[in-house]
């Protein structure tokens, strides 16, 4: 199917919906055109409402985009930090446990011992 063939089907079925609209519309002409014309208005401000919240919208990710790329990298270092503070701080007692627990294990090796012998 040609394009031009298919824009003049389009154009004719346009034309047959606004008249029939218009007919079986139970409003006046004027009436009707007052109707449209408000609608149009309200759809304009609404677009212009749309419009301006996207606009806002999109000025806001780009200020968290910023923040995030100047935030992320600190805290991800504050939190090596943290890490590396808190492993030096658990040095001692990790120490402490392993003596502990090889020296339990010590005590049940002889325990075992001792009492196999018996």
């Amino acid at each position: 199917m040609k394009a031009s063939t298919f824009f003049i089907g389009l154009a004719a079925g346009a034309v047959t919906s606004a008249v029939t609209v218009l007919y079986s519309t139970p409003k006046a002409g004027s009436e009707l055109r007052d109707s449209v014309k408000n609608a149009s208005l309200e759809l304009k401000d609404k677009l212009k409402d749309v419009k301006g919240q996207v606009a806002d919208l999109k000025e806001s990710v780009t200020d968290l985009s910023k923040e995030a790329k100047e935030l992320v990298p600190e805290t991800v270092e504050e939190m090596k930090v943290s890490v590396a503070d808190w492993k030096r701080s658990t040095e001692h007692n990790k120490k402490r446990l392993e003596k502990e627990i090889s020296a339990i294990q010590t005590a049940l090796d002889d325990l075992e011992k001792s009492i196999g012998t018996r």
